[in-house]
């Protein structure tokens, strides 16, 4: 499975950034799709995940601002990014699990200005 990211970019506080990331290389539905980000010196840390029924998780910092949805046909997720601060600023990855498989995206850098 091979994932793709895309949307990324340079953002004022307080604007909108729509991340992307389409999975290929299977025909089966994912069982869960997320995105993680990282910033220079700090762990990975998850940011939103969905399952393929459509349960969300949100890290706490993104609740009320980020939301995560999924198109299940086409096995790609999304992540519409609001009200974004400067700490929201990490490479975001795209990461998919299909059973006990674990695959990740290339990151997709976020950058947010004060």
């Amino acid at each position: 499975v091979q994932l793709q990211a895309s949307g990324g970019g340079l953002v004022q506080t307080g604007g909108s950034l729509r991340l992307s990331c389409a999975a290929s290389g299977t025909r089966l539905v994912l069982d869960v799709m997320g995105w993680y980000r990282q910033t220079p010196g700090k762990q990975r840390e998850m940011v939103a995940t969905i399952t393929s029924d459509s349960r969300t998780n949100y890290a706490d910092s993104v609740k009320g601002r980020f939301t995560i949805s999924r198109d299940n046909p086409r096995n790609t997720v999304y992540l519409q990014m609001n009200s974004l601060k400067p700490e929201d600023t990490a490479v975001y990855y795209c990461n998919a699990k299909l059973s006990v498989l674990g695959f990740w995206g290339q990151g997709t850098q976020v950058t947010v200005s004060s």
